[in-house]
């Protein structure tokens, strides 16, 4: 299995990759590159998308590597391999990113980036620190991890959050002064709003069933 995280000049790609090394013991033959190679890029079995600091900067990044876009277009939509984006690598799922001004999304799941309004307004933003997952159904992303109020934790990091259009791309959420998308899956397309490669046992499970998942 070829395993292939984008460095698109945006990314915590260190222990993104350390997570998916680990998350890979347990597989036959599976290789991890980090890479902005389109041609690299389009020969992956799976993609993953890291992504972190501002949706417009995290989008130019993508748009500023010749064919970058394309090879991700071409591995992720027409050839349908399984794509996990993290945190902003998430949000540029997006149709629209709205932090500090308008910015085309790369439009894979409908939906908008919004700034986060906790009903709470004792709730600082950003979003910091270790949360549970409601789960709103079942997938095989989120097979064999406890969740819930007694389940285990994520960890996320983060002042805006995606807003899919459609209430079934959302496999889990969180709560923070009002519910917000935690993790969300259309078709092989699939996104984490927390940090998985910081979420310990949580995200190693989770890291574990994208390298196995078979949409």
């Amino acid at each position: 299995m070829r395993i292939v995280i984008v460095d698109y000049g945006s990314g915590n790609l260190h222990s993104a990759h350390k997570a998916l090394e680990r998350a890979a013991r347990q597989l036959d033959r599976a290789e991890i590159f980090v890479t902005s190679e389109p041609e690299v890029i389009r020969s992956a079995d799976r993609v993953v998308l890291p992504g972190v600091g501002a949706f417009a900067d995290c989008k130019l990044g993508l748009s500023s590597v010749s064919g970058l876009t394309s090879a991700l277009e071409d591995v992720v939509i027409r050839a349908g391999r399984p794509f996990l984006g993290i945190c902003v690598g998430m949000q540029l799922l997006a149709s629209v990113g709205l932090e500090h001004k308008t910015t085309l999304g790369l439009g894979w799941i409908d939906g908008a980036v919004l700034p986060i309004t906790p009903n709470d307004p004792s709730l600082r933003i950003p979003h910091m620190g270790w949360n549970t997952l409601k789960v709103h159904r079942e997938h095989d992303l989120l097979r064999g991890i406890p969740l819930g109020d007694h389940g285990r934790h994520a960890y996320f990091v983060h002042s805006f959050h995606f807003k899919p259009d459609a209430a079934e791309a959302i496999l889990a959420g969180t709560e923070y002064g009002g519910e917000i998308a935690a993790i969300v899956a259309q078709d092989n397309i699939a996104g984490s709003q927390f940090h998985p490669e910081k979420s310990q046992q949580l995200g190693l499970a989770f890291l574990e069933n994208f390298l196995r998942w078979r949409p």
